[in-house]
C-alpha cells in the first residue's frame, strides 16, 4: 500500500502534462490584466464616446450613405 502511494506520488510530480497549458493562462493573463485596468481607468471616458458616437448614428448626423 505504501509503495503503491509513493509510486503514485512520483508519477504525479513527474507530470508535466499540464505546464504548457499554465503558460498559455500566464501569458492571458499578462495581456487582460493590464487591459482590465485601462478599461476600468478610463470607464466614463469610454462610455461617453460610444453615447456620442451612437447619438450621432441615431440621429442621422453619420456619414450619408448616398456619398459613399
Amino acid at each position: 500500500m505504501k509503495r503503491k502511494l509513493i509510486d503514485r506520488l512520483k508519477s504525479l510530480h513527474n507530470d508535466e502534462q499540464g505546464a504548457g497549458m499554465v503558460e498559455y493562462i500566464l501569458i492571458i493573463a499578462a495581456v487582460v490584466l493590464p487591459l482590465l485596468g485601462v478599461i476600468l481607468w478610463f470607464w466614463r471616458d469610454i462610455v461617453a464616446w460610444v453615447s456620442e458616437s451612437y447619438e450621432d448614428v441615431k440621429d442621422g448626423q453619420g456619414t450619408d450613405p448616398s456619398t459613399l
